[in-house]
């Protein structure tokens, strides 16, 4: 419990701690060797007893002082986190739309995509690995695959090239972990074989 207490929490704890311990002291304490005090020294007494109770007072107004000013800190960077995080999803949704009219506009564009993309992977085996052992279709929609995931981009909408697809699964990006730990290389230019080639069609 203690680790939890912040410094000025602590300081106010040990400020109170001494007080009381002053004060236990002088009542219980002291009378017993010193029947008359505090007698002639009562001026020093009254003094030591009043800047125990202004650090007290202090400890307790910087405390509150300072309690104060963390709250709305937290809110902020609450608020900052929220904010920051439909920005980024924002940002998303945009990519793909800018990417399928870029590709959707040139029919030539496309062709040579999926031409490559057969040279250099084998789309039906990739297809055996993005419906199987690599459980793409948990996150990704592509019809031909007949998968509805929605937690990453729409492929069939993205229409992604052989090369991006092969980045994108041996890295991994934003939610989508690196596979290139997982899939041997070949696997990966299936995938890629295959997505490419079949993505909205």
């Amino acid at each position: 419990m203690l680790l939890a207490l912040t410094t000025y929490q602590l300081a106010l704890l040990c400020v109170a701690a001494t007080f009381i311990i002053f004060a236990l002291v002088v009542a219980l304490v002291v009378p017993r060797s010193h029947p008359g005090f505090p007698g002639n020294r009562l001026g020093l007494f009254l003094v030591i007893c009043g800047a125990f109770f202004v650090a007290q007072i202090s400890a307790v107004l910087v405390l509150a002082y300072v309690g104060e000013g963390d709250e709305p800190a937290a809110e902020a960077a609450t608020t900052t986190t929220e904010t920051t995080t439909p920005t980024e999803t924002a940002t998303t949704e945009t990519t793909p739309t800018e990417t399928t009219q870029t590709e959707t506009t040139t029919s030539e564009s496309t062709t040579t995509e999926t031409t490559e993309a057969s040279g250099q992977g084998d789309a039906a085996a990739g297809k055996a690995i993005f419906t199987g052992t690599a459980g793409c279709g948990g996150c990704h929609t592509l019809s031909d695959a007949g998968t509805s995931g929605a937690v990453g981009p729409n492929l069939d909408a993205l229409k992604p090239s052989f090369d991006k697809v092969v980045t994108q699964v041996t890295n991994g990006g934003r939610v989508m972990p690196p596979f290139k730990g997982t899939l041997t290389e070949q696997q990966i230019q299936d995938v890629a074989a295959y997505v490419s080639s079949v993505a909205g069609s």
